[in-house]
């Protein structure tokens, strides 16, 4: 029974795979000849696309293994083939050993293939040590690292801005210099750039013209100043290494040192005419004080001299003094004020007199 039901199912399925079979040939028969072709095409592209072929025989003529389905797997995981293969064609043809799956993941951490493969092939024939992931690792860094070995095989000439420093003298004086660097490749990730040697550069000008007796010392001997920086060691914790520093330019400019003395002199004089200014108005006011105290006097001895009638006319009450006492007492004071009217003392007594009673 359970044979004859297994028969019947398996008549039964190829019947309907025959049939599907007719259905698609009748298709195909009754389709324009013209549709096929553009269909065909499409689909001959679309597997080029998705199976690099022409990749593959070109790796395999340039003597690089790759295999097809691994170029496809590259292609899924939307790494392009035709640069990691001719990135291995290169390294191959330049006797590196590189693999297929270094430069691919390189690539898929945001890296700049070909620019690797550029420069170890280039560091190589310089005889420079460069592994593939020192340069991987300085390319993931964020520096051009094909442009860091042609730096360490042609040297660089970076020119400092204008460097303006003062000698003992007080003359100061311009300078521009020319500094020759290497790249350090070992230092490249995590070394310091060009601007931290142009600023100790431009430190160790300044304080090499500033430790200098006279700015005439600078101008005979310009070359201890490149020496005297290259003895500090400037390069240390760079990406480069200062190969020479060369003095391009040394100009005389302003004379700061009489400069600041005149301004130091324009300061005491001011400082000085301020005291001067301040004695003068304590001097003022001492003087002020002297004849206000002057009037008081005068204005108190007044008062005095008025009380005189009153003790005279009590005097010639209590009769202690005599009528003849009293004339010739009053002779004795016109005459001194005749001789005061004659000297011109006499209107000021009178005018103070005034100013009292008022």
């Amino acid at each position: 029974m359970e044979v004859f039901f297994s028969r019947f199912a398996g008549n039964i399925i190829s019947v309907l795979c025959f049939t599907r079979v007719k259905i698609l040939i009748a298709m195909i028969l009754h389709t324009n000849y013209y549709t096929l072709v553009t269909i065909g095409v499409m689909l001959f592209f679309t597997f080029l696309h998705f199976i690099p072929v022409n990749l593959w025989v070109t790796a395999l003529f340039s003597g690089v293994r790759v295999g097809l389905f691994e170029l496809v797997f590259m292609r899924i995981r939307k790494v392009p083939p035709r640069v990691i293969v001719e990135s291995l064609i290169t390294a191959t043809k330049a006797g590196l050993n590189v693999s297929t799956s270094e430069i691919e993941t390189h690539y898929l951490a945001g890296g700049n293939v070909p620019s690797v493969i550029r420069a170890l092939i280039s560091a190589d024939k310089a005889n420079i040590k460069l592994t593939f992931k020192q340069a991987t690792a300085i390319d993931l860094a964020g520096r051009d690292v094909f442009e860091a070995v042609q730096i360490s095989v042609n040297p660089k000439v970076i020119n400092t801005p204008s460097v303006a420093a003062v000698a003992a003298d007080g003359i100061q004086l311009i300078t521009k210099a020319r500094v020759t660097v290497r790249a350090n490749i070992q230092q490249l990730v995590g070394g310091a750039g060009e601007d931290t040697i142009l600023a100790r550069v431009g430190e160790g000008i300044v304080t090499s013209i500033g430790s200098a007796t006279t700015h005439k010392q600078v101008l005979a001997n310009p070359d201890q100043i490149s020496r005297l920086v290259i003895e500090r060691g400037l390069d240390a914790g760079t990406a480069f290494e200062i190969l020479s520093i060369d003095i391009a330019d040394v100009d005389v400019a302003e004379n700061i040192g009489a400069k600041l003395q005149i301004d130091q002199a324009n300061a005491d004089l001011r400082v000085a005419e301020a005291k001067a200014e301040e004695r003068r108005a304590m001097a003022v006011a001492v003087e002020q004080e002297m004849k206000a105290k002057s009037q008081e006097a005068k204005a108190q001895v007044i008062l005095a001299e008025a009380e005189v009638p009153k003790a005279m006319a009590s005097a010639l009450q209590k009769g202690h003094v005599g009528v003849m006492d009293y004339y010739r007492m009053q002779n004795m004071k016109a005459d001194t004020d005749m001789r005061a009217a004659i000297s011109g003392e006499g209107a000021n007594n009178q005018d103070t007199r005034q100013d009292i009673k008022s």
